[in-house]
């Protein structure tokens, strides 16, 4: 810069100074990408949904990738191991959920949106839960979600049978979810649903979470209380264990 300012002059370099930082913001546009790919990686104590265990109370490795495109499409995918098909007694060798979903989101003013759809996918064999007159677990799901500030409300709805209940399409799962900042880095998450199940009115229930979450040594970590009303028989397993039991359920992840 010194043989520039020597050979060019004041008036020179000063013309050139100015025009340095339009050059570097129209570079940085340029080099911006609008598409962004995320993953994650957590393990938890046990894989609680909507309140219920999905692991018969033992832990669970999970994680999934994502990506995102500035027009506010995405796609993701999900995994989790599972055991909840055997607690049931339901005779399936699967072991596994995987998840594949797919929306739009957005905001308008200080209120986000978000509309999609989610499939759930079990891979194994059916053939004993099938031939006991229960439709595969594998289930699709639509959803739309309302956000504002640190709420938000989120509505789902069964596009098909709901998880292997017979004629259980259109139940639909309401939940209201909170997260707030309460200093010296730990986060509150708060949140409290209600599933209801089409003609199994019995098998409708209401779950309820409460839980801290913190960033240290490079990993996000969290601690939830988690509790539901289901005492039906809909959520008791081969054992006689009730899924939806309280329990305190400890993660830690990593998203890179």
């Amino acid at each position: 810069m010194n043989k520039l300012i020597a050979v060019a002059g004041f008036a020179a370099t000063v013309s050139t100074l100015a025009a340095l930082p339009s050059v570097a913001v129209a570079q940085d546009k340029a080099a911006e990408s609008p598409h962004t790919f995320a993953g994650n990686m957590s393990l938890v104590s046990e894989y609680r949904f909507r309140g219920l265990a999905q692991t018969d109370f033992r832990p669970a490795l999970q994680g999934g990738f994502d990506y995102s495109h500035a027009s506010g499409f995405y796609l993701g995918t999900w995994a989790s191991n599972i055991s909840w098909l055997s607690d049931a007694g339901a005779g399936s060798g699967s072991s596994l959920e995987l998840d594949v979903y797919g929306g739009y989101r957005g905001k308008v003013g200080e209120f986000g949106y978000d509309v999609g759809l989610l499939q759930y996918y079990y891979p194994g064999n059916f053939s004993a839960w099938t031939g006991a007159g229960n439709p595969k677990p594998n289930t699709l799901e639509a959803y739309v979600a309302g956000s504002w500030q640190m709420l938000t409300v989120k509505y789902s709805h069964a596009v098909s049978d709901l998880f292997g209940t017979p004629d259980s399409k259109g139940s639909n799962y309401l939940e209201l979810n909170g997260a707030f900042d309460v200093g010296a880095g730990f986060g509150l998450a708060a949140h409290v649903g209600r599933q209801k199940v089409k003609n199994a009115s019995a098998c409708t229930y209401t779950d309820w979470k409460l839980g801290l979450t913190k960033s240290f040594v490079g990993l996000d970590w969290g601690l939830a209380y988690v509790d539901t009303n289901a005492k039906d028989a809909c959520y008791m397993n081969y054992r006689n264990k009730n899924l939806g039991k309280e329990a305190l359920v400890l993660s830690v992840g990593k998203t890179f």
